[in-house]
This record gives C-alpha cells, sequence and structure tokens, in this order.
C-alpha cells in the first residue's frame, strides 16, 4: 500500500529530515531588516533547489517589488482534488542575541528540539509538508492529490506583495483547499485546528521637541521632554478596565453568542494555561472576558517598543530631541483595519500635548478570518491527526494573525486549513525558540495522512484546466 510505504520512509529518514531542517534555518532570512536580502534570496534559492530534488515541478523563484515567492507544484492527479501548501521562509530578527543560549541561527539540537530562529515560526512547521510530499514521491512517484506549493519571503512584515501575485493568478491558483501551519496546538497531546484568525494593524508614533538635545540643567523644567510627552500619550491609550481608549473602537466589535463562548470554554485552553505559558502569575486585560477570549475575540492594542532619549550605559543629563513607540493591533471580525488606522491617527492628533509634535505612520493591516469548522477539508484534517498524533483535535481560535487566510477565502474561494504543530512553550517570536522533534516527525506523518484523506474530497476542476490556467498565470 503507498500510503504506508511513504510513512515507512518518513520513519525511514528522520535524522535526514533533522539535518535539512538545520540546514533551511541556518539562513538568516529576517524579512525586516534590508541589509538581510541577500540572505532571503539566498535562502529562497535553497528552498527552490530542495523543492525540485524531492520532485515537485514547475519549481521557480518568483520576484515581486520585495522578497521573492518560492513555487511548486505537481499537477499529475487527473480529476483529483488541488491543494495549496502555503508557508513563509522569512523569520523576525534574533535580537538580542545575549538573550539565546545558543545563537539563533545556528540551529542546535537539544532535549528533543531544535532550537533556531524560524523553528517552530514558520520554517519547521512548512519542511513537514515538503518532507511529506518527498515520502509520498520517493516511493510512489506520485501523489494522491495534486499541489501548488507557495512559500512567501514577507510574512513577518505583512505580506505587502503576496495578495497582488495571488489576484493576478488566481485562476492558476485555484484550489480545493489551502494548507497553513503557522499555528500551535494546546499540548504534544493535545492537537488543534484554528478556526478564526485574528486581524492586525502596525502602527508607530513618533514625538519631536527642541531641534536637538538640551542640558537638562539649563531647560529641565522649562522645555516638555518627548520621552515624557510619548509616556504619557501611552500610557492613556487604556483605561483602568484594559480597555482601548481610542474613540469607536470597539464600535463593529462582532458579539459572539452564549453557546459559541461555551464552545470556547470547553475546547480552549484555560487562563491558567495561559499564564503557565507566559510564565507569568498575573493576567491582565479587559475585564469581563476569560484570558483565551481576550486574546481571540477580543481586540487588542500593545506597546511593542519605545526608544528615545540615553540609555545607553552611564548617565546623561539631556532633554531628547525625539521619541518613538511602535505599536500592534489585533483586529476581531468585523472591525475593518483602515478604519482603526484613521481613528488611531485622529486620537493620536487630539491627545498631542501642543509644547511637541507628534506623527503617525500607520501599515500592514490585516482583515481578520473565520472558516467554517465544518468544512470537508477541515474533517481531513481531523481524520489525518488521529492517525498521525494518536488524538482528535481540538477546533480553536487563534489570536495571531496570518494574512494569507483571508486572502485565500476572498479571492480563490477556498477554505483555509489551520493545521498547527508549534507548541505553546516553543518560545515564538522570542529568545530560544524551538519546534519539538517529536511533533515534526508526527506532523510529517498528519501530512502524509492528510493527503491521502484530500483525494476524498470534491475536485473543484479537471486536471487539464489547472495545467490550462497555470499556463496562463505564468505568463503574467
Amino acid at each position: 500500500m503507498r500510503l504506508v510505504s511513504a510513512l515507512n520512509y518518513a520513519s525511514s529518514f528522520q535524522s535526514k529530515f533533522v539535518s535539512e531542517l538545520k540546514e533551511f534555518l541556518g539562513f538568516p532570512s529576517v524579512s525586516s531588516q534590508p541589509e538581510r536580502v541577500g540572505d532571503l534570496r539566498k535562502c529562497a534559492g535553497w528552498l527552490a533547489r530542495h523543492l525540485q530534488g524531492i520532485g515537485l515541478e514547475r519549481v521557480s523563484i518568483i520576484p515581486t517589488l520585495g522578497n521573492p515567492i518560492v513555487y511548486g507544484s505537481w499537477l499529475r492527479a487527473t480529476g483529483r482534488p488541488t491543494l495549496i501548501i502555503y508557508g513563509h521562509y522569512d523569520v523576525i530578527p534574533g535580537e538580542p542575541v545575549r538573550a539565546w543560549k545558543t545563537p539563533p541561527f545556528t540551529p542546535t539540537v537539544k532535549n528533543g528540539n531544535v532550537h533556531a530562529r524560524g523553528a517552530a515560526d514558520d520554517k519547521g512547521q512548512l519542511f513537514c509538508h515538503i518532507k511529506a510530499i518527498e515520502s509520498w514521491l520517493q516511493t510512489g512517484r506520485s501523489l494522491p492529490v495534486n499541489v501548488k506549493c507557495i512559500f512567501e519571503g514577507e510574512e513577518e512584515i505583512g505580506s505587502p506583495h503576496l495578495t497582488s501575485f495571488i489576484t493576478r493568478n488566481r485562476r492558476a491558483l485555484r484550489a480545493d483547499a489551502a494548507v497553513i501551519s503557522d499555528t500551535r496546538m494546546l499540548a504534544p497531546d493535545r492537537p488543534a485546528i484554528s478556526y478564526a484568525q485574528r486581524g492586525g494593524l502596525r502602527a508607530e508614533v513618533e514625538i519631536t521637541g527642541p531641534r536637538h538635545e538640551l542640558h537638562s540643567g539649563n531647560f529641565g523644567g522649562a522645555v516638555l521632554n518627548p520621552v515624557q510627552a510619548l509616556c504619557e500619550i501611552v500610557a492613556g491609550l487604556h483605561d483602568a478596565h484594559g480597555r482601548v481608549t481610542i474613540p469607536g473602537f470597539y464600535d463593529d466589535v462582532r458579539r459572539w453568542s452564549d453557546k459559541e463562548r461555551a464552545f470556547m470554554a470547553r475546547t480552549g485552553p484555560t487562563d491558567q494555561d495561559i499564564l503557565q505559558d507566559a510564565q507569568v502569575e498575573q493576567g491582565w486585560g479587559e475585564s469581563g472576558f476569560s484570558l483565551y477570549e481576550r486574546t481571540t475575540i477580543r481586540p487588542a492594542l500593545t506597546l511593542n517598543g519605545m526608544a528615545g532619549g540615553h540609555y545607553a550605559h552611564g548617565s546623561k543629563s539631556i532633554i531628547a530631541a525625539s521619541a518613538i513607540a511602535k505599536f500592534g493591533f489585533r483586529l476581531v471580525p468585523d472591525q475593518d483595519p483602515q478604519k482603526i488606522a484613521r481613528g488611531f491617527r485622529d486620537h493620536i492628533t487630539r491627545i498631542t500635548p501642543a509644547e511637541v509634535r507628534s506623527s503617525v505612520r500607520t501599515y500592514a493591516p490585516i482583515e481578520p478570518a473565520l472558516v467554517d469548522r465544518n468544512h470537508p477539508a477541515l474533517k481531513a484534517a481531523a481524520f489525518a491527526y488521529k492517525k498521525g498524533f494518536g488524538a482528535s483535535p481540538v477546533f480553536i481560535r487563534s489570536g495571531g494573525s496570518i494574512p494569507v487566510v483571508n486572502t485565500f477565502q476572498q479571492i480563490l474561494g477556498c477554505p483555509a486549513v489551520l493545521m498547527g504543530f508549534g507548541l505553546p512553550d516553543d518560545q515564538i517570536h522570542g529568545p530560544n525558540e524551538k519546534f519539538h522533534l517529536p511533533n515534526f516527525y508526527k506532523a510529517i506523518a498528519t501530512s502524509i495522512w492528510y493527503l491521502a484523506a484530500s483525494a476524498k474530497l470534491r475536485s473543484a476542476q479537471s486536471i487539464e484546466s489547472e495545467r490550462e490556467r497555470e499556463m496562463e498565470g505564468r505568463t503574467q
């Protein structure tokens, strides 16, 4: 049986898969740092060569106005369904490097985990699907379904060029489902499928005052310090109950039924689970909601960082010339990122003290997304999890934002199947990020099972028209 052969192949080559993953993780493909553009291109080249090596066809590195998209397909399963497999090879910065026990771009295996930036978000998770495809192609020279792999290099900066690529090639990219592994499970023995993602928006506020730094002895008490002004602005963005104070911020927030909230309480993490994952003793946020609800069905505004004045070693008696703060919004249905951006800019303008000046930049808007958890593509995923992990998954909401989820649903009209393989303690976006290797192996098996289970999905189009559309898309 071909399925058994693919599973046996994956089991036999686990050490090889780990070595290849470490090579993939070694590229410092940080999309937010312009000086890393060469590393991103090298990473894309390595990934494209790897896809060719495992047997995918029509592999190409597609240039964009930013970082390239790596594409590969296998479309020989005549009359069978088509899956898009999406992932991103870009990562966030590894700084502060001193907080890492091992260098962020020197992948290290320790205590059953591989540690590196991108290990769980998202190189390790997307690699599970690549290895599943390899396991099928290297044992039977074919797949049970058609696949189109789309791996981008800009997810961590909001996927600014992916939507235009998908829109231009929407006929060529038509599929029955889009598989995304960029989320997490509840525990090693508690797999989970995400059926909701929050949207997002990023913002920067800069406060400027004097033309240059001033001596605090000469001007302290007479000139407003931009750092102090920024602190007061930031402090006023939430009230004593944890609610965002921007006028109209909650106007469009969807209210959920008691039935949905009860379902969430049964299947999602408890307050204690979340506090334990965060390694903190006390929660914070909007009153009247559980911590799980606060991070999924309620919006949030987070201060991501501040800078201004003197913060190096030693003292410097100055009044700063400027200060800057970086923010992240997490938005929920039916909030519009553009409307939130306008409201934020207007609010900052209103509350800026007259003694300083403010400028606001908003970028990377992401629409919230919901997936029908009763869709056959998600039921196939639940079946695959049961086979791969030995446990049925729960359906949970995610507090994170993946820009392409809404894009696939709105432009291609196909559901997004969010099969997460990360763990709550994988330190995603933090120092010492890791991917649990037992999860890596089980995820490969789960993906192998999912490819087989997806063969029973209803196909949206024949393979002949698939090839026709792909050729049309390649000319654009």
